[in-house]
């Protein structure tokens, strides 16, 4: 298929009926195409972009070297289901930090983050199951319920620090509450939970009986307050996370996911028929550079601080959108006090170069914000804000 046609699939959010019998399922067909994917179909040459949540720094050479050696000594086979035994006790060893009694048996690595979270709701959700979701929240976590039969239920994020809205949640358990997903830091947000939040969610769902999935990819990144995991509660939790933000390496698809014995019997099962086991020499490349990795994130954190401030300040700088700094992960998620749709506003902002994503496309509670990641040089964040305030007054003229 032609790319121009996919373009107009990723627009309208459906699937063709490609020929006789080869109808798409209706499972997928009922899940929009990701709004974040939609804004890049418009972006013009030379655009801004501030919509993809990559990381711009270089990979640790540890970690690369580490990739290439294991490739030319001839790690290039299946490994075990479950990742190599020496990745899993790494990391194992550097995650007990947050609590928790963990070994390398509670731990599996995975083709991605992504993929983590995928196999635990497919080893977890059944048809009819009712999952909380995080609104604003990222854009895979309510299509995998809906893969795995589920049903999600969106859950409010207060407004300002982004905590879960405990009395929202608690009005909305039913006996079909089966699990919730936590994220913290938070995409799209940067919210960081409350160690108090934390353990009230641990016994909510002790007292209900439902289970939480936590994911935790952007962990290493905090710069206020400190990371309040779920690995203490691993009787009522499972923790994702992956190496693609903390390494910087998106491209070796390469995560993990922390969890008791019982639910980590499941998921290697659930594994095996996804993908019989991870990229065996981008394992070897994080095992080396994971015991030495905090230097590097220190540098990181540092970096991604200063461009924070910047992006927080220029934001604020604009009448009619505000926003606190946030205090993990690399994106900005402003509110805004203009009369226009999230989308539309994003729309604006392509055809003037900037690429971000709308609020919208992070839940019902997700409309009037926008959310930029400043994963990105410190000039460019200034040139897309140059471009932000320009078009956002433009459109404040206009509405007067």
């Amino acid at each position: 298929m032609e790319r121009a046609n996919h373009n107009a699939y990723y627009t309208i959010g459906i699937f063709p009926t490609m020929n006789s019998g080869m109808k798409v399922s209706d499972r997928l067909q009922m899940i929009p195409m990701s709004g974040i994917r939609k804004m890049f179909d418009l972006a013009g040459p030379g655009s801004i972009n501030l919509g993809l949540g990559e990381p711009d720094l270089l990979p640790p050479m540890d970690a690369i070297d580490g990739m290439c050696e294991a490739a030319q000594n001839g790690k290039n086979k299946y490994s075990a289901t479950a990742g190599i035994p020496e990745l899993r006790e790494a990391i194992a060893k550097r995650f007990s930090m947050y609590g928790g009694d963990i070994t390398g048996d509670n731990v599996i690595v995975t083709p991605s983050g992504s993929t983590a979270l995928l196999e635990i709701t497919q080893a977890f959700i059944d048809p009819g199951d009712e999952v909380f979701v995080p609104s604003p929240g990222f854009v895979i976590y309510a299509p995998h319920v809906k893969l795995a039969g589920g049903i999600p239920i969106e859950y409010r994020l207060t407004e300002g620090d982004f905590q879960p809205d405990l009395d929202f949640i608690r009005s909305r358990i039913t006996d079909k509450t089966k699990m919730i997903i936590i994220n913290t830091p938070s995409n799209p947000t940067g919210g960081v939970l409350t160690k108090e939040n934390r353990d009230a969610i641990a016994e909510l769902a002790k007292e209900k009986g439902f289970m939480i999935l936590s994911d935790e990819v952007y962990e290493s990144f905090l710069y206020e307050g400190e990371h309040s995991s779920f690995l203490p509660y691993l009787d009522r939790a499972i923790v994702a996370s992956g190496f693609s933000k903390m390494m910087a390496v998106t491209g070796w698809r390469l995560g993990f996911a922390i969890a008791g014995k019982d639910a980590m019997d499941a998921l290697i099962k659930a594994q095996y028929h996804v993908c019989a086991s991870p990229n065996m020499p981008a394992m070897y490349g994080v095992l080396k550079a994971l015991p030495t990795i905090d230097p590097y994130l220190e540098n990181a954190r540092e970096t991604f601080k200063r461009r924070r401030d910047l992006i927080t300040r220029r934001i604020n700088e604009i009448e009619g959108m505000h926003m606190d700094a946030p205090k993990g992960a690399f994106y900005a998620f402003p509110g805004y006090d203009l009369d226009i749709p999230s989308a539309d506003l994003a729309n604006e902002l392509a055809k003037a170069g900037l690429i971000c994503t709308p609020g919208s496309a992070f839940g019902t509670f997700g409309e009037h914000h926008l959310r930029f990641s400043y994963a990105a040089s410190e000039e460019t964040i200034e040139k897309g804000m140059d471009i932000l305030a320009k078009v956002y007054n433009k459109l404040k003229e206009e509405k007067k």
